[in-house]
């Protein structure tokens, strides 16, 4: 017999079926609730509510665990590339050595933009900021690009053309916006070194290509490129829901990162540093600062809403933010201030008892900073890592027989029945 969960209302008995994922996790199914009682959930912030049915990405806050397709992201982060995890995550397995190929062909032959869309950069705002820009313009590639045909290898396409042209569009309003040329991507360089090279080559001082750069870009990428129902994704999701093409769902996804409670945690963890080092505060004060419940201020970047035990992100990320502050070895305040907080903060048992340790944020932050990406450019960079996991989410979706166009209920709090006044007797 299958098993139930009963509900008790005005002394009335109902039940509820119960669904059970594959690992091992519950959850009552309330389709019927609102039929058959009358009643609905409230669940702000859907903190305890499953939306979907999913076998993307397992994640599981209290053990500190985190896959894609069943593959740890340890393991991915390790011996991947984002290229390689950008195809696990949308068609549900990893590539041979020709499907590899063939990808990474197509994303070459993709990188350009349409001429009429490079029209748009010079006409936005100097001061314009890149998630804008890049959500604007993901959505305006409906209008250069054909819609979907009902065609695998026409959507894969889809899916690898937005990927390829991502990192273009990014690295273009960057290049624009500090009133420099363009730079084209190259056919002899992999996604993340082509990316690093049009946003940082300059005719007089070419851009010198470091392996352990170009390792540390990958990495953040793949950690970044999905992470279960969150804030963006399931903008994706619910805007994909009412059928609209792939490039205005993925266009939402863009506006729900630009948040500084979701993509921006990063850019604020840079923001809170350089506010420490212009109030000429000590690491010490700092500390001591974060665990007085009176004051205001707060440390960026540790602690995380879903993981319960280290963010195993953050473990991964530690690493490559060691590497990079080696080959850098750039004077920086806000980098030495980072190092020093996170020190401290790891010693002090009032955090370790809080699990209050530094998530992936902290360390992307000085990550990013430290090979040269601006502050303002960094959810930019979170979004590139996290379109495969959208374009997988909203291809999912879209084949979910189960899936209907989102509509939340709501609890009426306002006004009951109030009669209209005329304006010349109120």
């Amino acid at each position: 017999m299958s098993e139930v969960a009963k509900l008790m209302i005005d002394g009335k008995e109902f039940e509820l079926p119960v669904v059970e994922g594959s690992q091992g996790e519950k959850a009552i199914d309330i389709r019927t609730l609102r039929q058959t009682t009358g009643y609905i959930t409230f669940d702000p912030g859907f903190g305890s509510t499953g939306t979907c049915k999913s076998s993307i990405t397992y994640m599981d806050g209290e053990k500190g665990i985190l896959r894609y397709r069943g593959i740890p992201i340890e393991q991915l982060a390790e011996q991947s590339t984002f290229v390689e995890t950008a195809f696990l995550l949308i068609t549900g397995q990893l590539p041979t050595n020709d499907e590899l190929t063939r990808t990474s062909v197509y994303l070459n032959d993709f990188s350009l933009l349409h001429e009429n869309m490079k029209a748009f950069y010079q006409n936005y705002p100097s001061k314009a900021h890149p998630m804008g820009i890049l959500s604007a313009m993901i959505n305006a590639m409906r209008s250069f690009y054909p819609e979907l045909i009902d065609l695998e290898e026409e959507m894969n396409k889809t899916y690898l053309r937005l990927i390829s042209k991502i990192r273009t569009m990014a690295a273009m309003a960057y290049r624009i916006s500090m009133g420099e040329r363009v730079v084209y991507p190259r056919p002899d360089l992999c996604y993340c070194a082509n990316f690093l090279n049009m946003m940082f080559d300059n005719a007089v001082i070419p851009y010198r290509m470091d392996d352990d750069i170009v390792k540390a870009l990958n990495v953040f990428w793949i950690l970044h490129a999905d992470h279960e129902q969150n804030c963006s994704t399931t903008a994706v999701r619910v805007v994909g829901s009412g059928k609209v093409n792939i490039y205005s769902a993925i266009s939402a996804g863009i506006s729900a990162l630009w948040g500084p409670l979701h993509g921006g945690a990063n850019q604020a963890v840079i923001n809170m540093l350089d506010a420490i080092h212009k109030k000429g505060l000590s690491v010490e004060q700092c500390i001591k600062k974060a665990k007085d419940k009176d004051d205001p201020f707060r440390l960026m970047g540790f602690g995380h809403r879903v993981y319960k035990t280290y963010d195993p992100r953050a473990k991964i990320m530690k690493k490559m933010c060691d590497l990079v502050l080696s080959k850098v070895k750039q004077d920086d305040p806000l980098l030495d201030i980072a190092r020093k907080l996170e020190e401290k903060e790891l010693e002090d048992s009032y955090f370790k008892d809080k699990n209050l340790y530094p998530n992936v944020d902290f360390y992307s932050g000085i990550v990013l900073r430290a090979m040269g990406i601006p502050t303002n450019m960094f959810t930019v960079m979170f979004a590139i890592g996290r379109l495969p996991g959208w374009i997988a989410q909203w291809k999912e979706d879209v084949a979910d027989p189960e899936m209907k166009i989102s509509r939340p209920r709501q609890v009426y709090t306002g006004a009951q029945l109030t009669d209209y006044i005329p304006i010349h007797k109120r």
